[in-house]
C-alpha cells in the first residue's frame, strides 16, 4: 500500500526501509544463561532450519512463510530462542534462567545438560558448528581485587582476557567482560559478563549481542586463513614462473609461441585461484571490518593483571588478516592479470 501524495513505491523500498529493523537486540533480564550456536548453512535449506524449530515445544505450527525474513524470535515455556540467518551461517540464541548451581565463583559449573531446549534438540541443529557460547550475564559487584580469582574458576582453564565495557567521560563503565576464548570439553566457549542488578534489559541485550558478534565474526575472519596459507607457495611458484618467463623473453631463444603459450598457462592459473578464492577473501575482510566496529563498541577500559579483548585481538587477529592480505593482493594485483 502507498500513500496517495506519492509516486509508486519502487519494488524493493519496503524491504530496504525495514532492513533496519530486521535483526533487533533481545532483551536480557538479569541474571541470564544465554546458550549461542552458529552452524555453516551450505547446502541447508531455510524449510530444513524451520523443520527443526518446529520441534521446539509450542512450535509445531509454525511456517516456512514466518521464517522468510531472516529473522524470528520464539517465545517457549522457560526461554526465548533466537533464529538469524545470514549468508555463510544461520545462529540461534537461547535466553533462560541461569541454573541454581552455576553461579559466580562456582568451579567449573556444567551447563550444557540444562539447556532449556533440551541437548537432543541443539544436537540436531543443521549445519555445521562454527561457534558455540555460553555467556552468563550475572548481577555482580564489579571489584577488581577478587574478580580475576572467581572468573578462572567459573570460566577453568586458560589466560583470562576482559575489560570494563561502557567507558566514558560522562559516565563510568556499566558493565565487564571476562573470558579465556578456550573451548571446553563439552564443544563450548565461555564468556562472563558482570553487570549491576538494575541494568535495563535493552542494555543487556545489546552488550549480550556485541561480544556474541564479536567472537563469531573473529572466527568467521578466520576462515580465510587456511587458505591463504595453502595459496602463499602456489603463488610464489607462479611469481618464479613469469620471472622465468621474463628471462626467456628477453633472451630471445625461444619462439614468441612458446611463450605465449607458456603465459596463457600461467594467466589461466592465477584467474583460477582468483575465481575460486576470491571470495573468501573479500569475505575475511568484511568480517574482519564488522569485528573492527564491535571492538570499538564496548568502549574498554582495561582491568589490572589482564589483556583487554582489543589487545588481544590485535596481537593474535591481526597476523593472520595481514596474511591474508598479502594473498588477496598478490591474487588481484594487475601484473597478474596481465601475465
Amino acid at each position: 500500500m502507498n500513500a496517495h501524495h506519492l509516486p509508486t513505491d519502487d519494488a524493493l523500498r519496503r524491504e530496504l526501509h525495514n532492513e533496519v529493523h530486521a535483526r533487533p537486540s533481545a532483551r536480557v533480564r538479569l541474571p541470564a544463561l544465554i546458550v549461542y550456536v552458529a552452524v555453516l548453512n551450505e547446502g541447508i535449506r531455510r524449510e530444513t532450519e524451520c523443520q527443526h524449530l518446529r520441534a521446539l515445544p509450542g512450535q509445531e505450527n509454525l511456517s516456512d512463510a514466518q521464517i522468510r525474513g531472516n529473522f524470528l524470535r520464539l517465545r517457549c515455556e522457560g526461554f526465548t530462542l533466537k533464529w538469524e540467518r545470514h549468508t555463510e551461517f544461520t545462529r540461534y540464541t537461547i535466553i533462560q534462567a541461569m541454573p541454581a548451581h552455576a553461579t559466580w565463583g562456582s568451579h567449573l559449573p556444567d551447563m550444557a545438560q540444562h539447556v532449556a531446549t533440551g541437548t537432543p534438540w541443539l544436537r540436531a541443529i543443521p549445519g555445521k558448528t562454527v561457534a558455540a557460547i555460553q555467556l552468563a550475564m550475572l548481577t555482580e559487584d564489579m571489584v577488581e581485587a577478587s574478580v580475576l580469582d572467581k572468573a578462572q574458576q567459573w570460566l577453568g582453564e586458560g589466560t583470562i582476557i576482559g575489560s570494563r565495557m561502557g567507558n566514558s567521560a560522562e559516565r563510568p563503565s556499566h558493565s565487564m567482560l571476562l573470558t579465556n576464548l578456550r573451548i571446553g570439553a563439552d564443544g563450548f566457549e565461555r564468556m562472563l559478563v558482570l553487570a549491576p542488578a538494575d541494568t535495563p534489559e535493552g542494555r543487556a541485550g545489546r552488550i549480550s549481542q556485541r561480544v556474541l558478534e564479536l567472537e563469531t565474526y573473529r572466527l568467521m575472519a578466520l576462515r580465510g586463513l587456511p587458505i591463504a596459507k595453502h595459496l602463499a607457495s602456489a603463488l610464489g611458484q607462479a611469481e618464479n614462473r613469469l620471472a622465468d618467463i621474463t628471462a626467456r623473453l628477453e633472451s630471445k631463444q625461444e619462439s614468441d609461441q612458446t611463450l605465449l603459450d607458456d603465459l596463457v598457462a600461467l594467466a589461466a592459473h592465477v584467474e583460477r585461484a582468483t575465481a575460486e578464492h576470491g571470495y573468501r577473501f573479500s569475505a575475511t575482510r568484511a568480517y574482519n571490518a564488522i569485528v573492527q566496529e564491535r571492538i570499538s563498541e564496548l568502549r574498554e577500559r582495561p582491568i589490572s593483571g589482564t589483556q583487554t579483548v582489543s589487545e588481544f585481538m590485535q596481537r593474535r587477529l591481526a597476523p593472520a588478516m595481514a596474511t591474508v592480505a598479502v594473498s588477496y593482493t598478490h591474487l588481484t594485483l594487475p601484473t597478474n592479470r596481465e601475465v
